[in-house]
Protein backbone atom coordinates (compact mmCIF):
# COMPACT_ATOMS: atom_id res chain seq x y z
CA UNK A 1 0.00 0.00 0.00
CA UNK A 2 1.44 3.48 -0.71
CA UNK A 3 -0.15 5.80 1.17
CA UNK A 4 -1.18 9.59 0.22
CA UNK A 5 0.19 12.89 1.90
CA UNK A 6 -3.20 12.82 4.04
CA UNK A 7 -3.09 9.20 5.46
CA UNK A 8 0.49 9.42 6.77
CA UNK A 9 -0.87 12.98 8.72
CA UNK A 10 -3.09 11.28 10.08
CA UNK A 11 -0.94 8.75 11.33
CA UNK A 12 0.71 11.32 12.57
CA UNK A 13 -2.03 13.11 14.38
CA UNK A 14 -2.73 9.45 15.64
CA UNK A 15 0.93 9.28 17.26
CA UNK A 16 0.63 12.79 18.66
CA UNK A 17 -2.29 11.97 20.75
CA UNK A 18 -0.48 8.73 21.63
CA UNK A 19 2.10 10.93 23.39
CA UNK A 20 4.81 9.26 20.70
CA UNK A 21 7.89 11.36 20.63
CA UNK A 22 8.95 12.57 16.74
CA UNK A 23 11.48 10.15 16.49
CA UNK A 24 8.97 7.39 18.00
CA UNK A 25 6.15 8.32 15.46
CA UNK A 26 8.64 8.43 12.26
CA UNK A 27 10.25 5.48 13.33
CA UNK A 28 6.18 3.28 13.23
CA UNK A 29 5.37 4.95 10.00
CA UNK A 30 8.64 4.21 8.26
CA UNK A 31 8.41 0.52 9.60
CA UNK A 32 4.58 0.44 8.21
CA UNK A 33 5.06 2.33 5.19
CA UNK A 34 8.82 2.64 4.29
CA UNK A 35 11.47 4.73 4.63
CA UNK A 36 10.84 7.16 1.14
CA UNK A 37 7.55 8.26 2.69
CA UNK A 38 8.27 10.70 5.92
CA UNK A 39 11.89 12.35 6.10
CA UNK A 40 12.63 13.72 9.83
CA UNK A 41 12.46 17.43 9.21
CA UNK A 42 8.77 16.46 7.95
CA UNK A 43 7.75 14.75 11.16
CA UNK A 44 9.01 17.68 13.20
CA UNK A 45 7.37 20.37 11.41
CA UNK A 46 3.80 18.26 11.83
CA UNK A 47 4.51 18.06 15.36
CA UNK A 48 5.41 21.78 15.57
CA UNK A 49 2.27 22.58 13.96
CA UNK A 50 0.26 20.25 15.92
CA UNK A 51 2.05 21.37 19.62
CA UNK A 52 0.56 24.76 18.46
CA UNK A 53 -3.06 23.19 18.67
CA UNK A 54 -3.30 23.34 14.94
CA UNK A 55 -4.34 20.29 13.13
CA UNK A 56 -5.68 20.90 10.12
CA UNK A 57 -3.61 18.28 7.31
CA UNK A 58 -4.03 20.53 4.23
CA UNK A 59 -0.70 22.04 2.80
CA UNK A 60 -0.63 25.62 3.52
CA UNK A 61 -1.66 27.57 0.80
CA UNK A 62 1.12 30.00 -0.96
CA UNK A 63 -0.78 32.71 -4.19
CA UNK A 64 0.89 34.29 -6.77
CA UNK A 65 2.47 37.37 -6.06
CA UNK A 66 0.24 39.73 -7.94
CA UNK A 67 1.58 40.99 -11.20
CA UNK A 68 3.37 44.61 -11.38
CA UNK A 69 3.85 46.44 -14.82
CA UNK A 70 4.88 50.14 -15.06
CA UNK A 71 4.41 49.75 -19.25
CA UNK A 72 0.59 49.63 -20.46
CA UNK A 73 1.47 48.50 -23.41
CA UNK A 74 3.45 45.32 -21.59
CA UNK A 75 0.50 44.71 -19.78
CA UNK A 76 -1.84 44.54 -22.60
CA UNK A 77 0.12 41.93 -24.33
CA UNK A 78 0.39 39.59 -20.91
CA UNK A 79 -3.43 40.35 -21.03
CA UNK A 80 -3.64 38.69 -24.09
CA UNK A 81 -1.99 35.72 -23.80
CA UNK A 82 -0.92 34.86 -19.91
CA UNK A 83 2.04 32.44 -20.66
CA UNK A 84 3.92 35.43 -21.64
CA UNK A 85 6.66 35.32 -19.01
Amino acid sequence: MRPGNYEIRTSLIFCYHMKKTTAESRQILVTAYGDYFLDKLQCFEWFKKFKSGDFDLRNAEYGRTPKKFQNSDLQALLDEDDAQT
